[in-house]
């Protein structure tokens, strides 16, 4: 439950971040801040529930861990429901905060939400935006899988994936305001209306094919060594742990 829990807050955490930046602040710190906020947003959470879930928060992530043997197929249906509530209720709170200058309209703003043709902050159409989708995604998750590989650089896993999302958003919030993620998308979707929800399956499908592309393109890739879950790779070394033991009773 611990696991379920930090998901939920980290795809809490990355939603009101990362969305929050651009419907509170988007005006005074363009595309670039957006997406700086998100790659920031997704680093931190790597080290502060890396070590407790595995810092998954997004659907195509858990998907793609699982595809490549790096998480089992039984706790999937707890992480993505952990990672879509985290979603709606970042949504929800982020709404209530934009509704204090008394005039903001979800639907009018599109309230952060993905979208593709006129809903598209470059009016790309849907075949651009799908394919824009799975691509980067594929990105996302090989780059997850090859940072918490067990012959990855240790703790360095972090730092590349969050600057992996930051590219990610900079090439493509003009195509489709950046989805990459299901739970970020259908949480801003819910209080946006009738239009962004008509557009939701391509943010929900396109991302899952990108995930199993991914872990298609390492399966090939990747040298044969024993498999870690990202949750492993992503926790201290064990000398290193038993290192912060000794020192902890010192400071109480």
């Amino acid at each position: 439950m611990k696991a379920y829990l930090a998901e939920a807050v980290g795809t809490f955490v990355l939603v009101f971040g990362g969305c929050g930046s651009a419907v509170l602040a988007g005006d005074h710190i363009g595309f670039a801040g957006v997406a700086a906020a998100f790659g920031l947003t997704l680093l931190t959470m790597v080290y502060t529930i890396g070590p407790i879930s595995g810092c998954h928060i997004n659907p195509a992530v858990t998907l793609g861990l699982f595809l490549s043997g790096k998480f089992p197929a039984s706790r999937i249906p707890g992480y993505w429901v952990a990672q879509i509530v985290g979603g709606i209720v970042a949504a929800g709170v982020l709404l209530i905060i934009a509704h204090g200058t008394g005039n903001f309209d979800p639907v009018a703003t599109g309230f952060a939400s993905n979208g593709y043709g006129a809903r598209s902050p470059g009016h790309y159409d849907m075949g651009a935006a799908f394919l824009c989708e799975v691509v980067l995604t594929a990105f996302l998750i090989l780059t997850i899988l090859g940072a918490t590989a067990i012959n990855a650089p240790v703790g360095f896993a972090g730092l590349a994936i969050g600057l992996m999302l930051t590219l990610i958003h900079l090439v493509s919030i003009p195509v489709t305001n950046t989805s990459v993620n299901p739970a970020r998308s259908i949480g801003p979707a819910i209080f946006a209306g009738s239009a962004a929800l008509s557009q939701l399956w391509l943010f929900i499908v396109a991302p899952l094919i990108g995930s199993a592309l991914a872990a298609a393109v390492y399966a090939v890739l990747r040298i044969e060594e024993p498999v870690i879950s990202a949750r492993r790779a992503e926790q201290a070394l064990p000398g290193e742990q038993a290192e912060r033991k000794t020192v902890g009773p010192a400071l109480r």
